[in-house]
């Protein structure tokens, strides 16, 4: 069908409009292409040419400075030092053996650092992220460094790196208080909930014990990272962005690190716990633990041989006694027991008890330490001699359900809220507890033991220093270790009254002066002749072993005549001033024998040091003492670190 001049027309303007649209899509297309190569050749050559040579980009990620721990003078006790080491990345090394090798034969590398980094390297590939650096070596010199940048180029993987590691310039001295860092561990990451890359790290350290452990987060900041370039054979070629972490905050504690430096000097020798508390706001001045250890071994990789000596030694050098040491607390528990029975009103003041130098109860005889007995005695009296009959008598009286009450309201009993480790929460027993915990009843016996802090009753160093303070002050003390927080002060540690009557208070106070100052208390012997700073106090002596009725009847045996392990504790509680108080002391000396002997002179030398803010003067102690007392003290300057002679006052 011949077609007509006008569909013709129409037909060739339909062509010519698809045309020119497939010619401009074409256009566009060759025009996107164009602009795109331009953009390759031009704008991303370097970038290009780097991928076709076969660089990359890694992203790394820095670990930010761990926050500093500082003492409440602002004297360091947890630094950073700069720390040379040696990194591989196992992605980029190639072969891992034949690279390391090449490595030691550079720098002198400790075999087992070795083992470690191949075992930490296989970890990291089997996590799938071999891309993570995994540290061969710290502590390098920088001669070390030098000789591995020189020969960057044959050791494919291997960079040398400075960063940050953990230092303690008291060493030993504030071991239990701060603890330490270390590296990240597998039993450390199944136990916690912690999302934060940082963990993933290699070696990266984290808290382990102490202060270091409970604060954490507060101290770790988080992370920074960096892009780096690195060619085929894994060498840095540059660092193309950095972004810092942030530090973690820096952290000030309550404790005086000369004075509690003085203090682990003067229980050398002992295996003991001190613990030093201010009452004006509950700050824990002193908290320490002997023996004691170096914490930077475990920053640097603790050898075989100095783990087994610390495990091995039967004073236990690393357990914090002070605060996770639970003992017996022998007489120190009879406060509780006067204030318990003279609150519940079924003792007089003045009602005096005979002691005969024993108590019999439904045919079991409970002996007073004093085998010929004390006579007609009453609180004051029983309290200033320590005797134990009294004590069996008004415990009858009061029962233990409201000795364990007050035992709480005195801060036994309680688990103390501190970012120390294993804080024990001691025992105050009572009914309730033996039918739950033991499945027996309460016998009339188990309160007789306890009202001179036997049996079942259980007490930390710590908690008989909050006690003391408690019973000096007349508030709800609570122990403050930590005062600033990235400049922030918490809370006081100074709470509300006890809500106890004040002149019973009053009479167990003179007591505890008179146990220190009266020529017949128990620790007339350890008293201050300094009339502005004499002390109140209470010793004790607590067994570990049962006295038999034959052993009794050949005649008790003598603490030094039995092996160490089963002699007593001895233990005081103290605080000065006498009639204004500003701090409380415990001492617990495990197996020192009598509390009078052992105890009552630290307790007296370190409360002494922390009122005078440095070495007391000769006359504050007893004329018969001072000449030992003079021997003592230039033996423990000599052993307080350079520079911190004279103690803080802040």
């Amino acid at each position: 069908m011949k077609r007509s001049p006008k569909d013709v027309a129409e037909s060739a303007r339909t062509i010519s409009r698809r045309a020119l649209v497939m010619g401009g899509v074409q256009l566009g297309v060759i025009g996107a292409l164009g602009l795109r190569l331009q953009a390759m050749q031009v704008e991303q050559a370097d970038q290009f040419r780097l991928l076709a040579e076969e660089n990359r980009i890694n992203i790394r990620l820095l670990p930010p400075a761990r926050g500093l721990i500082f003492d409440r003078n602002g004297i360091p006790i947890a630094a950073n030092e700069q720390n040379y080491r040696v990194v591989m990345v196992s992605e980029d090394a190639g072969d891992i053996g034949e690279v390391l090798a090449k490595l030691t034969q550079l720098v002198e590398i400790d075999p087992a650092d070795l083992t470690r980094a191949m075992d930490e390297m296989q970890t990291q590939m089997q996590r799938g992220s071999p891309f993570v650096p995994v540290t061969i070596a710290d502590r390098l010199s920088w001669e070390d460094v030098a000789r591995i940048n020189l020969n960057t180029p044959t050791l494919p993987g291997v960079s040398a790196e400075v960063g940050l590691s953990r230092v303690y310039p008291w060493g030993a001295d504030l071991a239990h208080v701060v603890g330490y860092v270390g590296p990240v561990s597998s039993y450390d990451l199944s136990r916690i909930d912690d999302a934060d890359p940082l963990l993933q790290i290699p070696r990266f350290q984290i808290g382990k014990t102490g202060a270091e452990n409970k604060l954490e987060h507060t101290l770790r900041g988080s992370a920074g990272d960096r892009r780096i370039e690195v060619n085929a054979a894994g060498r840095i070629m540059r660092e193309l962005d950095r972004r810092e972490g942030t530090p973690g905050e820096d952290v000030q504690l309550t404790i005086d690190s000369r004075l509690q430096s003085y203090v682990q000097a003067r229980l050398d020798g002992e295996s003991a716990g001190a613990v030093v508390i201010d009452l004006e706001n509950g700050d824990l001045r002193a908290v320490a633990s002997a023996p004691a250890f170096d914490p930077n071994l475990f920053v640097r990789g603790i050898s075989t041989k100095d783990w087994t000596a610390l495990n091995e030694d039967k004073y236990r050098p690393l357990a914090a006694k002070a605060v996770q040491g639970t003992y017996p607390p022998g007489s120190t528990f009879k406060m509780v027991a006067a204030l318990a029975a003279m609150e519940d009103g079924v003792v007089a003041p003045d009602e005096t008890v005979y002691c005969p130098g024993f108590t019999d109860v439904f045919n079991i005889r409970f002996h007073c330490w004093k085998g010929g007995g004390h006579g007609n005695i009453n609180l004051h009296e029983s309290l200033k001699q320590s005797c134990d009959c009294y004590y069996y008598e008004i415990a009858q009286r009061v029962g233990i359900d409201k000795m364990a009450v007050m035992a709480r309201k005195l801060g036994l009993g309680i688990k103390h809220d501190l970012p120390l480790s294993a804080v024990a929460a001691g025992l105050a027993p009572d009914k309730e507890w033996k039918s739950s915990v033991r499945g027996e009843d309460w016998r009339i016996g188990d309160t007789v033991n306890a009202s001179i802090g036997q049996g079942y009753v259980l007490a930390s160093p710590l908690q008989l220093a909050v006690m003391t303070a408690r019973i000096a002050t007349g508030h709800e003390i609570k122990p403050r270790l930590v005062r600033l927080i990235d400049g922030v002060e918490q809370p006081s540690g100074r709470g509300e009254s006890l809500g106890l009557n004040e002149n019973t208070l009053r009479r167990i106070r003179a007591s505890m002066t008179d146990v220190c100052n009266h020529r017949r208390g128990t620790a007339y012997g350890s008293r201050i002749t300094a009339d502005e700073y004499k002390m109140a106090g209470k010793t004790g002596t607590s067994q570990v072993r049962r006295i038999t009725p034959e052993e009794r009847a050949a005649g008790v045996t003598k603490n030094e005549d039995l092996p160490w392990e089963r002699r007593d504790h001895a233990l005081f509680v103290g605080y000065a001033p006498f009639d204004n108080p500003r701090y409380a002391v415990s001492v617990v000396v495990e197996h020192g024998g009598g509390g009078s002997r052992a105890a009552a002179p630290i307790a007296r030398d370190i409360i002494l040091q922390a009122q005078y803010g440095g070495p007391p003067p000769l006359e504050a102690y007893p004329s018969s003492v001072r000449d030992r007392i003079a021997v003592q003290q230039e033996r423990i300057n000599a052993r307080i670190p350079p520079g911190s002679k004279g103690l803080g006052r802040a």
